[in-house]
């Protein structure tokens, strides 16, 4: 069965709103992790504007969890990276003007700079995860790169209309994840995923890990974080029943 991680930055979202206090990202961690989460994911964007570094700082001094840090392939990024030592960093594409991440890495256009950065956390004890598109281009470069896993980008399946459209994002997303494991990397999906749409990825052969967040975080303000944890747990163990 793929394990969760969850994605907690729209609760710091929620609190840089007011500048205040609450609702406190560390106690997310805490209640995701009761919830059954796998795995703990934050993004510290280079603006800072939900995540900031003392939440990143609590966070690898307290969750239970493996600490997943997305960020980008920039120095600073990776001189916090093996300071704070997280047990995994993706690497992820970003854009101050974005709302969330629009697409996956450009490993293949960026290869030596990405390389090296890989290299670098890699010396620190740090796994190594990219955020790609479903393309085959990208997955080489990853592979190149010295990546030691491949998170395949599913917004283009989780935004598709219609039930062919679905299907072939989600022929692409396989196809993706067969190429990820025959290069010797692990195969990670996310984005835009919900409990409606998750089971077909879920189901994918090879898939170790799903991140989800937004979908989540969106149910538990009405049943609670715990709780939406638990339900995408489930809606993850149902699709391996089949």
């Amino acid at each position: 069965m793929a394990i969760l991680g969850v994605n907690i930055d729209h609760v710091a979202t929620l609190r840089q709103a007011r500048r205040a206090s609450e609702p406190d990202p560390v106690w997310a961690a805490v209640e995701a992790e009761l919830g059954g989460a796998d795995v703990i994911t934050v993004h510290l964007r280079e603006d800072r504007r939900h995540i900031q570094d003392r939440d990143l700082e609590l966070l690898a001094r307290t969750v239970h969890r493996p600490l997943n840090m997305e960020m980008a392939a920039v120095s600073e990024m990776v001189r916090l990276a093996r300071k704070i030592k997280p047990a995994m960093v993706t690497l992820v594409p970003e854009n101050r003007r974005e709302i969330t991440t629009e697409g996956g890495l450009d490993v293949a256009a960026r290869l030596p700079a990405i390389k090296a950065a890989v290299s670098q956390l890699h010396r620190a004890g740090i796994v190594v995860s990219a955020f790609v598109d479903a393309n085959a281009r990208q997955v080489a470069a990853a592979r190149d790169a010295g990546f030691d896993i491949c998170e395949i980008h599913t917004g283009p399946y989780a935004n598709a209309l219609g039930q062919q459209a679905c299907l072939a994002e989600l022929d692409k997303v396989r196809s993706a994840g067969e190429q990820v494991l025959n290069a010797g990397m692990r195969f990670n999906a996310g984005h835009g995923l919900d409990y409606r749409n998750v089971a077909a990825i879920a189901a994918l052969p090879g898939l170790l890990e799903l991140h989800i967040g937004h979908a989540i975080i969106s149910r538990a303000i009405f049943t609670g974080l715990r709780t939406a944890v638990a339900d995408m747990k489930q809606a993850i163990a149902h699709t391996m029943a089949r």
